[in-house]
């Protein structure tokens, strides 16, 4: 385990919490330990807004949940997650030394609306900063294997900025960047969420912005999959008074600096004339 005094120095050089901070350290370890356990490594595709800021973007919002997609639906049960996760909890303590107190562990698995299996797992994990087991900080896992992959997935280094990460780094299977993008977009049209907002638009104007009609494919089977319609910007409009309200909230204790909601919003047209062929991004 790095030393207390490491973390506090990244949180001042970041401003942002130690707490974030040393989440941030444990998800870095948590998805070594998951690529080592041969059992899940490859079935586990990760996803989602920490995939995005542990594999693709170095400086960008500090998220605290994981998102995975099963691709084999039968390890969605709470007798495998257990027995995977006291192995993972042995082995990151050896390693790294973090602490995940196995009777704290809880994995909730219910059905979907499209009757298939999901779960919501907690782990909670020993920390500098916290007053005794009982207020010990968690991460939350979001599995599922109700998802259409439409890309094969991608072995990404996992950005680890400190100074126990192991000479040749850690790795995780996960889903391509497009695919993040695509996905990105779906969630956007179908919940509204700031963090959705704030991921769509920075990948579109990343240097490395994918194809629109890559991104439009992706969309469309993922939409159809779901049984829902396309977004478009007037279907964004329901959801603008919610993410408004919700933008501090949901979004101001990921970042050093919360750039305003009106840049975001107004970057729409332009994204959804690039996704839909009608102008060229710059």
């Amino acid at each position: 385990m790095i030393s207390k005094e490491e973390l506090l120095t990244v949180a001042d050089n970041t401003g942002l919490t130690p707490n974030i901070i040393e989440r941030d350290f444990v998800i870095g370890w948590l998805l070594a330990a998951i690529n080592q356990n041969s059992n899940i490594a490859q079935l586990w595709a990760f996803k989602g807004g920490t995939c995005l800021k542990k594999c693709y973007f170095e400086n960008y919002r500090f998220s605290a949940d994981l998102d995975f997609t099963i691709l084999d639906e039968s390890q969605i049960s709470e007798t495998f997650l257990s027995e995977q996760f006291n192995s993972i909890a042995s082995w990151l303590y050896d390693i790294s030394g973090i602490e995940i107190p196995i009777d704290r562990m809880r994995f909730d698995i219910y059905s979907n609306p499209r009757e298939r299996q999901s779960c919501q797992g907690r782990v909670y994990y020993g920390s500098y900063f916290s007053e005794g087991l009982h207020s010990l900080p968690r991460i939350k896992l979001d599995l599922s294997a109700d998802e259409l992959l439409v890309l094969p997935l991608s072995r990404q280094a996992v950005i680890h900025p400190y100074t126990d990460a192991p000479k040749d780094g850690f790795f995780i299977e996960c889903y391509d960047y497009a695919e993040i993008f695509g996905e990105k977009v779906r969630a956007l049209g179908e919940r509204g969420r700031p963090r959705d907002l704030y991921d769509v638009i920075n990948m579109f104007h990343h240097s490395h912005l994918p194809s629109s009609t890559m991104i439009q494919n992706i969309l469309s089977q993922k939409c159809a999959y779901k049984g829902i319609g396309t977004p478009t910007l007037a279907d964004l409009e329901n959801h603008r008074d919610s993410m408004l309200r919700n933008w501090k909230p949901m979004l101001a204790n990921q970042l050093p600096n919360l750039p305003k909601f009106e840049v975001y919003w107004d970057s729409l047209p332009e994204f959804f004339f690039w996704l839909e062929g009608r102008a060229i991004h710059h």
